[in-house]
């Protein structure tokens, strides 16, 4: 299947400039490009689709650049921001830059061996450190109207805004990205520029300085922008303050794994076509076993499967894989410190004394104490219902509480039901 066919079978197109940018990637022969702000020292999630839409059209033939900002990062992106972004030093932009590009190195085949579509790592610092303003504005800023320049929704949604305003420094930015693309075509004979539809007026602003400049055409594709069901741009933590990154440093596997896990059904079939190589038809009965046995949420797993061996690798998302499963099964117990620590990461814990506890913990007062039931009364109807668990072994009425079978010989996994879970640190 072609790309046209593909892309358009995932959801992958919500916006082209022309009716024949599809076919020409279909065919190949192609240099396109999408730009990455290195905001920090690593990618995020929400970046993943357009870091495989890359890969997609060098798998179709075409050379793939994937620019990275570290001149428009010294400025930042306004666009759909609600505030300006704070400004980063060269020191932090050089150190994100360095994360970013081994990351690419993942997904996207730089070596020789490549040919024609080797890809292409660039860096907009390159010419936007060096050339000067009274050029700069001479020779790309002539091209535009301020007009045109506050037309974009981009800004439109800053300007209309009573309690936060728009910097000049942002309000060049799309100038900036622009010249990008101008500089992309003369140098390396980019011809397309790829990215989510956040980014449409950028884009098409790119498009219109080459053509008025070489007098040749140039394209743009855009994606949709994905959303969870409360309106997160989707790649953010569950409490919306944090980003699920692409470094297992800062965002392990298994947390990846369950945050993919997790996913609403609703969302499951668009991840599948934007986020995984998954074919069509495989595709199409995770759609089929979503709608008719939601509860075996077979789709969230093979997206998270997938998705964890794309990033971290295959052992990695195997090992992730049986981390979760671990953790509703005694083999809780063969799990390493590390990865039982991930595992119980978000769950509440407590510190108690080894002398408190081997005395022994009457079982309604240990879940009592551990936040797991409201009252004696209720912690006693949960353990007579078979529903609370330490280290995935069930609470029996008659039997205290003590540290024995602690695992690595400190830690008590308490757990009520399936969701909630309480983790006893013993000193």
């Amino acid at each position: 299947m072609n790309l046209r066919d593909d892309w358009e079978f995932r959801g992958l197109v919500h916006q082209t400039t022309d009716g024949t940018v599809l076919d020409r990637l279909s065919a190949g022969g192609v240099t396109g490009y999408i730009g990455f702000d290195p905001t920090a020292k690593s990618l995020h999630l929400g970046n993943l689709l357009q870091i495989l839409n890359l890969r997609r059209i060098q798998l179709s033939g075409n050379r793939p650049i994937a620019l990275a900002g570290g001149g428009t990062g010294l400025i930042g992106d306004p666009s759909f921001k609600a505030v300006e972004r704070p400004l980063l030093t060269s020191d932090q932009l050089n150190e994100n830059l360095e994360g970013i590009r081994e990351q690419l190195g993942r997904f996207l085949d730089f070596s020789e061996s490549a040919g024609a579509n080797r890809a292409l790592l660039v860096n907009n610092a390159d010419w936007l450190t060096t050339i000067s303003l009274t050029d700069f504005l001479r020779d790309t800023g002539k091209h535009f109207t301020v007009n045109q320049m506050m037309a974009k929704d981009s800004v439109k949604s800053r300007l209309d805004r009573d309690d936060v305003g728009l910097s000049f420094t942002e309000f060049s930015y799309m100038l900036l990205q622009a010249y990008d693309f101008l500089r992309l075509n003369l140098d390396y004979g980019c011809t397309v520029q790829l990215g989510g539809s956040d980014q449409w007026g950028n884009i098409t602003m790119g498009t219109e300085l080459v053509r008025k400049v070489t007098g040749s055409p140039a394209s743009g594709v855009t994606s949709p922008l994905l959303l969870r069901s409360d309106g997160q741009k989707f790649g953010k933590s569950d409490s919306g303050n944090d980003k699920v990154w692409l470094d297992a440093a800062m965002t392990s596997p298994f947390a990846m794994h369950q945050y993919l896990l997790n996913s609403d059904d609703a969302m499951t079939s668009m991840l599948a076509r934007n986020f995984t190589f998954l074919d069509h038809d495989t595709i199409e009965d995770l759609d089929e076993m979503t709608r008719t046995r939601p509860q075996d949420r077979r789709a969230q797993r093979a997206i998270a499967n997938a998705v964890v061996e794309l990033v971290h690798g295959h052992d990695a998302a195997l090992r992730a894989e049986e981390a979760g499963e671990a953790l509703f099964s005694e083999r809780i117990t063969q799990l390493d410190e590390t990865t039982l620590l991930q595992v119980v990461a978000d769950a509440p814990s407590s510190r108690w004394s080894r002398s408190e506890i081997d005395a022994g913990v009457e079982p309604a007062e240990f879940l009592v104490r551990c936040e797991l039931a409201a009252s004696k009364a209720e912690a006693r109807r949960f353990i007579e219902q078979g529903g609370a668990y330490v280290n995935n072994r069930r609470i029996e009425a008659g039997r205290p509480i003590d540290s024995k079978g602690a695992l690595h010989s400190r830690y008590l996994v308490v757990r009520r039901g399936r969701r909630h879970l309480h983790l006893v640190v013993v000193e």
